[in-house]
């Protein structure tokens, strides 16, 4: 089996993909617990890929039950070196209807609950997030997008909520006039935490509704939710197919070398334990 590069994170209704030759399914044991489901090993569009089910299959975890820090030391840990996420999420502007596609290139964090990082307990390390998309995935999905008949939306920022409640009327509202685009539960921790394990990331934002800000649209429910998902699936896989086979085996972005200068901890305070849990994430540095 050839080494795995390419990760594919799956979200609400995005639990296989169809087309996907199965290689081999493995439960990944990290120091973070349990990634939510077995990572299917399998070969797309020629390439192998590991494909994660975010909230397991038959859509087990609340957005805060996902252990992320798990997820994405498994997925670091056999060999990925670029993600692809997959999200359903609230349209927060009437530009962006119902079936869009945006491909994110910005997130607001605005979680309470969720360990968002793998330093800590005796290593310090202060990542750059300034742009937390990878430049060159973002364009090669952009132009696998523009290939569907979806419109697709290049750019736009994700503000990340605690769920698993829909927003208030009230905080629609605000979140409105911070500019942001789209609303969802579950993709800032995935991108923060990619970063820290030097994985290219991008989010494949499908949006499914108006959230609850828009005064002539119902405000926003599951069967809503579900109803407009279902369409969107099938060109999120449309999409993911197209950018697999353009990635490229290069890596020039800044996010294959992320923590080359970011640990501020003295190298002899660092236990041995620590540098065993943190092997996967940054043993060449240790």
């Amino acid at each position: 089996m050839s080494k795995v590069k390419i990760g594919v994170i799956g979200g609400s209704g995005l639990y296989e993909m169809e087309g996907l030759k199965l290689l081999d399914e493995k439960w990944v044991d990290t120091p973070f617990g349990k990634p939510s489901d077995a990572i299917i090993i399998g070969e797309l569009e020629g390439e192998t890929i590991a494909f994660l089910p975010r909230h397991g299959r038959g859509h087990l975890f609340t957005p805060s039950e996902i252990n992320y820090r798990a997820n994405i030391f498994a997925l670091k840990t056999l060999g990925v070196e670029r993600i692809l996420s997959v999200s359903a999420v609230g349209s927060m502007k009437e530009s962006i209807a119902p079936g869009d596609i945006v491909i994110v290139n910005q997130f607001i964090d605005r979680t309470q609950q969720r360990p968002s990082t793998f330093f800590g307990n005796g290593i310090v390390a202060h990542v750059s997030f300034a742009d937390p998309v990878c430049p060159h995935l973002f364009d090669v999905t952009c132009k696998a997008a523009n290939k569907t008949k979806a419109k697709v939306h290049k750019g736009g920022t994700y503000v990340c909520i605690e769920g698993p409640m829909f927003s208030s009327r009230a905080e629609s509202k605000v979140y409105r006039t911070w500019g942001v685009d789209v609303i969802g539960m579950t993709n800032y921790q995935e991108a923060k935490l990619a970063r820290e394990a030097e994985i290219c990331y991008l989010t494949i934002a499908l949006s499914t509704d108006y959230d609850c800000w828009h005064e002539s649209e119902e405000a926003v429910d599951v069967a809503m939710v579900v109803a407009t998902m279902n369409k969107n699936v099938a060109t999120a896989k449309a999409i993911l197919k197209e950018a697999i086979k353009n990635i490229g085996a290069k890596r020039d972005c800044l996010c294959a070398t992320a923590l080359k200068n970011a640990v501020m901890t003295d190298p002899k305070k660092i236990s041995a334990e620590t540098k065993k849990r943190l092997e996967p994430i940054m043993g060449k540095y240790l």
